[in-house]
């Protein structure tokens, strides 16, 4: 049985025992999942075209177990000379950015849910048995573990020294980043059907905007978690909760004082941080994953069927559209100066053009799913694989 027969299954299982119950979108393979049109669709297949680009693996490691089909936020974290990964059973490790060497690796028994995030001296870490974790960065060696109410699959947020750390049953909480001990906390409402998402806050000065799974976007201050503003993006619509669902699964993308969202059913908009007045919305683009920006006021985004888009950041309008993934299960896009990448259900990272959106090449990482949004630093592009596979690989012209 395939990794996305698995996934179908146990979300089809998790249905049928409660009306009250948490949905994790699998990749493309939502819109099929809970539309009796689409459910029979395939993932495109890879066709030949005139290849532009050509990749070097410049090295690839395959340590731990990965995520092992689970439903994970696992993501590589960089700093310095450094590239460090974690695995579902709770193995970390730091690898030399250059040569895929491990320069240490630590085993904390815990299931590691969302991390590893970098922060100056420390990496943060949390578990689906609702811990947190503060380790040193260049050792490994544990500093501070919390209990919090849940799991958590967000990746937590650091600004000075609050850690926010957002939580499975709707909780925001901001522990100190050095201790780990609880300074605040504030709970949100919930509907009793949702997607199982891991969206970050984003913190604009001393305001923590979060996008919720009713639908809203809800600002909070930093400091004490007081309540600051909140705007409705997504509406419930329809009989049944899961034409109800109005999820912002993916973390809101913050550019100056604009907030940029993504909906699982309701389009994209566009926010003013400052009092939550919505200054555009693309009602025609869904996406579970979130929006990724570059520095020319583009925005990308892959939605809920694998086809990829450049939208103006001004108003939400479309310059392209490329569905020759359609259905491939594609990561968050990662952008270069040229170039947009993306990883697919197969374990194929895929190069396309910023200007018109043609594909550009493509190479084989793995066998398994490339879930994680890929690393570009530099000439280099880093990716994780969910079987563990962690690969540096540089493009290069023909």
């Amino acid at each position: 049985m395939t990794i996305f027969m698995r996934r179908v299954l146990a979300v089809c299982f998790i249905v049928s025992l409660s009306a009250c119950a948490t949905l994790k979108p699998i990749g493309d393979a939502v819109g099929g999942l809970f539309s009796d049109s689409d459910n029979a669709e395939p993932p495109a297949e890879l066709t030949e075209y005139q290849a532009e680009l050509k990749f070097e693996i410049v090295w690839d490691e395959s340590d731990g177990e990965g995520l092992d089909e689970q439903l994970l936020n696992l993501v590589p974290a960089i700093a310095n000379d450094k590239i460090i990964i974690a695995d579902y059973e709770g193995l970390i490790l730091a690898k030399r950015l250059t040569d895929g060497e491990t320069i240490w690796e630590v085993e904390t028994d815990l299931p590691i849910s969302a991390g590893p995030v970098i922060s100056q001296n420390l990496l943060f870490v949390a578990t689906s048995k609702a811990q947190v974790l503060a380790l040193n960065v260049e050792t490994g060696e544990a500093v501070w573990k919390q209990r919090v109410s849940s799991e958590v699959l967000a990746l937590p947020v650091i600004v000075g020294e609050i850690l926010l750390v957002r939580t499975a049953d709707g909780k925001e909480i901001a522990l100190n980043r050095s201790t780990g001990e609880e300074i605040w906390s504030v709970a949100e409402l919930t509907p009793a059907l949702s997607i199982r998402g891991d969206g970050a806050p984003v913190v604009d000065g001393e305001t923590v905007i979060i996008g919720s799974a009713n639908g809203k976007l809800t600002a909070l201050n930093l400091s004490d978690g007081a309540y600051l503003w909140d705007t409705s993006i997504a509406t419930p619509r329809g009989r049944s909760e899961i034409d109800r669902l109005t999820d912002i699964n993916g973390t809101p993308l913050l550019i100056g004082s604009t907030v940029y969202v993504s909906t699982y059913k309701s389009g994209l908009a566009s926010v003013s941080t400052v009092d939550g007045d919505i200054l555009w919305r693309n009602e025609g683009i869904s996406s579970e994953h979130g929006l990724t920006a570059d520095d020319y006021s583009y925005l990308y985004v892959t939605d809920s069927v694998s086809d990829l888009w450049k939208l103006d950041q001004d108003n939400g309008r479309s310059y392209w559209k490329q569905s020759a993934l359609h259905r491939r299960q594609l990561s968050m896009p990662a952008v270069s100066d040229d170039y947009v990448f993306v990883g697919d259900f197969e374990g194929y990272l895929h190069c396309l053009s910023k200007t018109d959106g043609r594909l550009l090449g493509r190479v084989e990482i793995t066998d398994e799913p490339i879930i994680a949004k890929p690393i570009i630093i530099d000439d280099m592009v880093y990716v994780y694989a969910s079987d563990g596979t962690l690969a540096a690989v540089k493009v290069l012209l023909f």
